[in-house]
């Protein structure tokens, strides 16, 4: 069985003391593919370090985060189209808009988040959607850019049926994550709708750990529980939801 974390910052210094340890643990339950989202700039060289240490596993992406746009937000696209033009990367992410920690930023991140789209289409790669708070911000974009060469995914998707429905519209895939674990989560209400074509597994760690693990550093390995949550919601086994899934990360990243 092979498991695939679409979104999971195993670079974070949350993993300084054990990463080793954390990734092998992951590797041992089948997590045999971590797709990592880059943040800003500063965290180029510890996301290629990760990459050099765990070769055939790892599999980055370029881009800024959406809570790093700042006012030098233009020199930091500068840097990620650098890095596009001198190392493989495999999803442009993770971009989009957050208006829970920030608004005052509001202008540039429609801007970084048009431009991070246009640069994925450039470059044929998908990309990866930061979205908190901006659902109606994020879809007034993906409206101008939609088209057969726009794909990706809806990290940490937490919003409702008819939203789910609206993103997947735009060739995106849902990234489930621990929150479908929670009881107060509401996704778990109505996945079972949504076809597991349309869906992915993530973990976003060291964030959002799912029960029986809320409220601690999250980690690769607690896929399984996402997983598990995610067979019982469709009422198929963990095998299949495994494979299924890894099969649309395939069809997402191209690897």
């Amino acid at each position: 069985m092979i498991i695939t974390d679409t979104h999971t910052h195993l670079y974070s210094e949350a993993f300084d003391e054990d990463r080793k340890e954390a990734v092998q643990k992951a590797i041992d339950l089948g997590v045999k593919r971590f797709f990592i989202p880059a943040i800003d700039s500063t965290y180029t060289e510890s996301m290629l370090a990760l990459e050099k240490d765990f070769p055939g596993f790892m599999f980055l992406m370029s881009g800024l985060h959406p809570t790093h746009v700042k006012e030098n937000f233009e020199e930091e696209l500068v840097h990620v189209e650098e890095m596009l033009a001198k190392h493989t990367y495999y999803a442009i992410g993770e971009i989009g808009i957050d208006l829970y920690w920030e608004k005052k930023y509001l202008k540039q991140q429609q801007q970084a988040f048009r431009k991070q789209i246009q640069l994925a289409k450039k470059h044929r790669l998908p990309i990866v959607i930061h979205c908190r708070d901006a659902f109606n911000e994020v879809f007034e974009i993906l409206e101008e850019e939609k088209g057969d060469d726009l794909r990706g995914i809806f990290h940490c998707f937490t919003g409702t049926f008819e939203q789910a429905e609206k993103a997947i519209s735009y060739n995106m895939k849902l990234g489930i994550g621990g929150v479908v674990t929670f009881k107060n989560g509401k996704i778990d209400t109505f996945l079972n709708k949504i076809d597991v074509k349309h869906v992915v597994l993530e973990t976003d760690s060291p964030y959002l750990a799912p029960t029986p693990y809320r409220g601690k550093r999250n980690e690769s390995a607690y896929i399984i529980n996402v997983m598990e949550k995610l067979a019982d919601i469709h009422s198929v086994s963990n095998e299949e939801i495994a494979f299924l899934t890894t099969e649309n990360s395939k069809a997402v990243f191209g690897v």
